[in-house]
């Protein structure tokens, strides 16, 4: 059995066992046990969400610390377009290209330029497949694509299975560096992608093993931030080193990728929430003419992410401002009409079905535990307060037939039943 691994962890020292991370949790993977939160590792998708509103700092990103990374290979840097964000007053990119330079990286190679290459591959995609695979659904956001192999099952011949835009950057960043320095051995080469939330980390650790893996190291964007500070330096002209356009570094904001395919008929949504009733619009069949789909979990696009520092949407105006001295687009590929797309672009699979949903293997037991959890919320009070530990009394009463919880948990049951014996014994 795989062992999916996650960047979201808690810290039960800090976590007080309040209902906050409970209630926004999209995918129900959160309990509160004993007073402590417990995450779920079926159900979560490392969205962030628990991070984002823990008033406690109980909840973490898991991620490769700057101290931990070898100084001593050769060190290509991956900034994801949403770092351009962070920084006030920045007026050319090649400022913070140089800043990664003077921190210590050996070269960089920007994933907006990567970017940019996905959105012609994506564009051939769409082209040869036609409009009976619509509406097509992006796989940028590894969040997005997790929560389909759970619970959206119907939809996952819609994904796109072309490379994200940061895989591929490591493989062109890995090529580039093999052939202009050939003294180098490959196994001295490792690149470290700047990432603005924690799912892009599980999507790296998650790899078969019998793929290639061209991410090495997974830092945090807010790291990596305050390192950066010191190392640009405003009073220079720095080098001319930037490769990517206004498409590549639209990415990161809510629309930016599907703007970029030049077509009308598509759909941008952000915030797990959000996403979450788009899905299930789409699986109804309610979008007819929609062409493409572009979800992102965090609010407003990755530079809303958890690993983030700055607002998502003063960043959002910072990239805009910053792409008006660029280029509309710096990288082209050109893929002849009827010659299919490149074996090696076609690597992203949609992951296997394992809904967490399934109460049981044998169906005959899951019919009768399914008949059992309607029994026992019927006699919830149906509140959704949280107060057993569980986000909803559907929830509470799925525990329940599982093992996992009592139906006494249910405070305000158990309050009505003590009224209702303080009323007995007062006749």
């Amino acid at each position: 059995m795989i062992v999916y691994k996650h960047s979201v962890s808690l810290d039960p020292e800090k976590c007080k066992g309040c209902t906050n991370c409970l209630r926004r949790c999209p995918t129900q993977a959160i309990r509160i046990r004993n007073g402590k939160a417990r995450i779920n590792s079926t159900l979560c998708i490392d969205c962030g969400e628990c991070i984002r509103h823990c008033p406690y700092k109980a909840k973490k990103a898991t991620f490769d610390e700057w101290d931990s990374l070898d100084h001593d290979k050769y060190l290509i840097a991956l900034p994801a377009p949403s770092l351009f964000g962070q920084f006030a007053n920045l007026d050319d990119a090649d400022y913070l290209l140089q800043g990664l330079i003077n921190l210590g990286f050996n070269e960089v190679f920007e994933v907006a330029k990567a970017a940019e290459l996905v959105t012609d591959y994506t564009r051939a995609y769409m082209q040869r497949m036609g409009d009976a695979h619509m509406p097509f659904i992006s796989t940028a956001c590894p969040v997005v694509v997790r929560l389909i192999s759970l619970r959206f099952p119907t939809l996952r011949s819609k994904m796109v299975p072309v490379m994200p835009p940061i895989e591929l950057a490591g493989k062109l960043a890995k090529e580039r560096a093999m052939r202009d320095h050939p003294e180098l051995n490959p196994d001295n080469v490792k690149t470290v992608f700047i990432s603005p939330c924690p799912a892009k980390v599980s999507w790296v650790k998650n790899t078969p093993a019998e793929k290639d893996c061209y991410i090495d190291y997974v830092v945090s964007m807010s790291d990596i931030y305050f390192r950066l500070l010191s190392k640009m330096d405003r009073g220079r002209i720095p080098q001319v080193m930037s490769e990517s356009g206004m498409i590549g570094m639209s990415w990161p904001s809510s629309g930016g990728e599907a703007s970029a395919l030049m077509n009308d008929h598509y759909l941008a949504a952000d915030g797990i929430e959000n996403i979450i009733r788009v899905l299930d619009d789409i699986e109804m069949g309610h979008f007819p003419d929609l062409k493409f789909v572009e979800m992102n979990a965090c609010p407003g696009g990755c530079v809303g992410g958890v690993m983030t520092v700055e607002n998502p949407y003063i960043a959002r105006v910072r990239i805009r401002s910053l792409q008006r001295y660029m280029q509309i687009q710096q990288n082209h590929i050109s893929i002849p009409e009827g010659e299919p797309l490149p074996r090696e672009i076609l690597t992203v699979e949609p992951g296997e079905y394992s809904s967490a949903e399934i109460l049981d293997a044998d169906r005959m037991r899951s019919f009768r535990m399914m008949s059992e959890i309607e029994r026992i919320r019927n006699l919830l009070p149906g509140m959704d307060c949280g107060s057993c530990g569980a986000p909803t009394c559907r929830a509470h009463a799925e525990d329940v037939v599982r093992g996992e919880s009592k139906l006494d948990d249910c405070v305000i049951r158990m309050r009505e039943l003590l009224r209702e014996l303080e009323r007995d014994d007062g006749k």
